[in-house]
């Protein structure tokens, strides 16, 4: 059974028993789903995900106003609540933190965007790693009678305003040019095999965040970011084809072509946009016009990598 599914039947079983002789003022404004970290909240999750910090659970956010009062009160229902169901137990490890339980809603935001509301500056917008956000706006709301968790959500789901989508696609083209259309390639002319698949991996992982980036789609956390491409951000076959191939051979067996033609991708997509024009192959000189034609002085003045994924 996938986690989600999991955690769902777990909610659907025992929130009666959690909110049971709770004033109706406060039931009312609780909310309830499976958001944050883990693989269960992408769906991406199989049978090796069960080896740790995986099973039934749900997380119940509670706003700042009544968290005081009634937060502990919550939180002692809910680890008294049975910790195995429909053959699962959870596998809790100290280092993975708190990921199903007792949350202060405006708590649960700032831990991933560093803010306790929607973000309202492109400022702000572009201090949210796509990492972060990927992780706040995954797994499913099972319910929010108040729409107080929801709202920001909503919000967070809206994606990057469209300035801060190109300033971040500009920082990451910029990445792709220096990394893999230049570094890669000095590395291996100079033998330096570590080197170049370290300028390979920061190439792939600066155009699979591009892509994303273009698609509207929050890049999560690396080792779910191929997956993603095509799974949630929708990225055509060929071109994910295209990134396994420069990622499966090694190093010193890359092609100039693929990196070529992958770099291809995202210049036609920012060109088609009108976001520039330049008759270069290089991505740096169309990274440096789509910066340089933001209409936000603030972006403008941001260094041209300021918004790489990290």
């Amino acid at each position: 059974m996938k986690g989600m599914e999991l955690a769902r039947r777990y909610f659907g079983e025992f929130e009666p028993l959690l909110v049971f002789g709770l004033p109706y003022n406060v039931e009312r404004q609780l909310a309830f789903g499976l958001v944050g970290p883990g693989s269960e909240c992408l769906g991406f999750d199989d049978e090796t995900s069960q080896d740790h910090d995986f099973g039934p659970g749900f997380c119940v956010w509670v706003p700042r106003e009544l968290y005081p009062e009634w937060g502990n009160e919550l939180a002692h229902r809910y680890d008294s609540l049975p910790k195995q169901f429909l053959g699962h137990e959870r596998v809790q490890t100290p280092l993975a933190g708190q990921r199903v339980g007792v949350f202060e809603t405006e708590s649960f935001y700032r831990s991933f965007t560093g803010l306790e509301r929607s973000p309202q500056s492109v400022a702000e917008w572009l201090r949210i790693p796509e990492q972060l956000l990927a992780t706040a706006t995954d797994g499913e709301v099972f319910s929010d009678p108040s729409g107080q968790f929801s709202r920001m959500r909503r919000d967070l789901l809206g994606f990057y305003p469209e300035v801060v989508v190109r300033k971040k696609v500009a920082a990451n083209m910029a990445v792709m040019a220096q990394s893999g259309q230049y570094n890669l390639w000095r590395c291996l002319g100079r033998g330096d095999l570590v080197a170049a698949n370290t300028a390979r991996s920061a190439f792939l992982q600066a155009a699979m965040a591009a892509l994303h980036l273009l698609s509207h789609t929050y890049m999560p956390f690396y080792k779910w970011s191929f997956r993603s491409l095509s799974e949630r951000a929708h990225v055509p076959a060929p071109v994910c084809e295209l990134v396994s191939r420069i990622a499966s051979v090694p190093v010193a067996e890359v092609e100039v072509q693929d990196v070529e033609l992958l770099c291809g991708v995202v210049l036609r997509t920012v060109l088609a946009l009108g976001w520039a024009t330049s008759d270069s192959d290089f991505l740096l000189d169309a990274a440096t016009i789509v910066w340089q034609g933001i209409p936000n002085s603030y972006l403008r003045e941001r260094p041209l990598n300021e918004g790489a994924y990290r």
